[in-house]
């Protein structure tokens, strides 16, 4: 079953007024709302738009959403998407009338926005320990019985501290024993580790365990066979503990055993290892996480996406990048070198840089291809190795990891066929 949101809260984000507060939009009369700048659909290029500015594509976003329901449904799982990717309730909409089934958070702030917006299904893949966010969490469980919230647990002490904050509240709070990875971040490190957190969660009159869980990402960042073989393992291990916790009673009167894992670079190996029966015919709902899947990218995700450029699966088709941030020439100061009107503030850094993937001369109507580097940014401006770029060009560029793109933008374009059809509110 689908979950839910808030559509009215989610339909009112086209009454707030676009201003100064929103880089990169056409300069407005006052008063002029979201909703008055989609019903114009003005053209990208000739509408007033200004550089840099991030923008979607209608219709790889539509596929991707698509896509990647589709093939979660095929294979049996249940999708909870990370939305700290694009916090876009109005994605999260969408994701919603495609089939997800709740929603993914990091963290707490991330959760309110959540709530704000009315979304239903909630896990939060992280451990909660901070008093003034269980105090907050607990009147939350408390006004809205419907509220189904989950969260990671990987330790005797947190156990301990979300007892604590919790006391007084109504509901138990669902929790999830967290599987981790040595050397890397969260969760418990081995199966005993394991089965020491679930008996304290037992003995919490708080907390009710319904769960494990963990993020495969820090055990590779490979596509290798080696490396999906240990990807394979680190999820056969997930599945271990899940059983054991089964074994020692502690998943009994649970209608739904929830296990989950899996971002956007490993879901094949979640479908294999979830696949097929759970031991003692145990209720597992299997859960994946994937959040980037929704713009893709031309970057990381392209490369190690079992959908990306050298897709691993054949029973869906490969996703598509569906962000571009544009940005002008500003200076070409030197032969081969052009500085760009987009730097760290801007575009992601943190994976690759952003890749030159198309270029609109001035005065042109339509866009080529362009082959140019980007091979340094600073906080405004990106330095461009390239032959044939000239002052007031405009180049749109491919990015890697979405989630440190939309970060840095608060109203984001949705672009069809060069018009803009709609626009997407972030709230980081």
């Amino acid at each position: 079953m689908a979950g839910q949101l808030d559509r009215d809260a989610v339909a009112a984000i086209r009454d707030e007024p676009v201003d100064h507060r929103f880089k990169g939009m056409p300069d407005l009369p006052p008063g002029t709302t979201i909703g008055d700048l989609v019903t114009e659909r003005r053209e990208l290029a000739t509408g007033g738009f200004v550089l840099p500015l991030m923008t979607l594509d209608a219709g790889a976003l539509e596929h991707n959403l698509a896509t990647f329901a589709g093939w979660c449904a095929a294979h049996g799982l249940a999708h909870a998407p990370h939305g700290k990717t694009t916090m876009a309730p109005q994605l999260f909409a969408r994701q919603f009338d495609h089939g997800a089934w709740g929603q993914t958070c990091a963290n707490l702030s991330q959760l309110r926005v959540y709530r704000a917006f009315g979304v239903d299904q909630v896990l939060l893949a992280n451990q909660l320990v901070d008093p003034a966010g269980l105090a907050w969490l607990g009147r939350e469980l408390d006004r809205d019985p419907s509220f189904g919230f989950r969260c990671w647990v990987d330790s005797v002490r947190g156990v301990e501290l979300m007892t604590e904050g919790l006391r007084g509240t109504r509901r138990p709070v669902d929790v999830l024993v967290e599987q981790g990875v040595p050397g890397g971040r969260t969760g418990v490190r081995d199966l005993a580790e394991g089965v020491a957190v679930a008996e304290a969660v037992a003995a919490s009159p708080a907390l009710r365990l319904v769960g494990v869980g963990g993020y495969e990402g820090p055990v590779t960042h490979d596509t290798t066979a080696e490396a999906l073989g240990r990807v394979h393992a680190w999820l056969d291990g997930l599945r271990t503990l899940t059983g054991e916790l089964a074994g020692r009673g502690h998943f009994d009167g649970v209608a739904e055993v929830i296990v989950t894992a899996g971002g956007s670079a490993y879901f094949d190996q979640v479908a294999q290892v979830f696949a097929g029966p759970w031991p003692g015919g145990l209720p597992v709902l299997p859960v994946v996480r994937s959040g980037a899947y929704v713009t893709h990218d031309a970057g990381t995700y392209r490369r190690q996406s079992p959908l990306g450029e050298s897709p691993r699966i054949s029973d869906a088709a490969p996703l598509r990048p569906a962000v571009r941030i544009w940005a002008e020439v500003t200076s070409a100061p030197e032969p081969g070198l052009a500085l760009l009107t987009a730097g760290r503030r801007d575009v992601p850094f943190d994976s690759d840089l952003p890749n030159p993937e198309v270029v609109r001369r001035r005065g042109a109507t339509t866009e080529e291809p362009l082959t140019a580097t980007v091979f340094k940014v600073n906080d405004q401006h990106a330095y461009v190795r390239h032959d044939s770029l000239a002052v007031g060009d405009r180049v749109g560029l491919g990015i890697s990891h979405p989630c440190t793109a939309f970060d840095k933008w608060t109203l984001i374009p949705v672009v069809d066929d060069g018009m803009v059809v709609d626009l997407v509110r972030t709230y980081f």
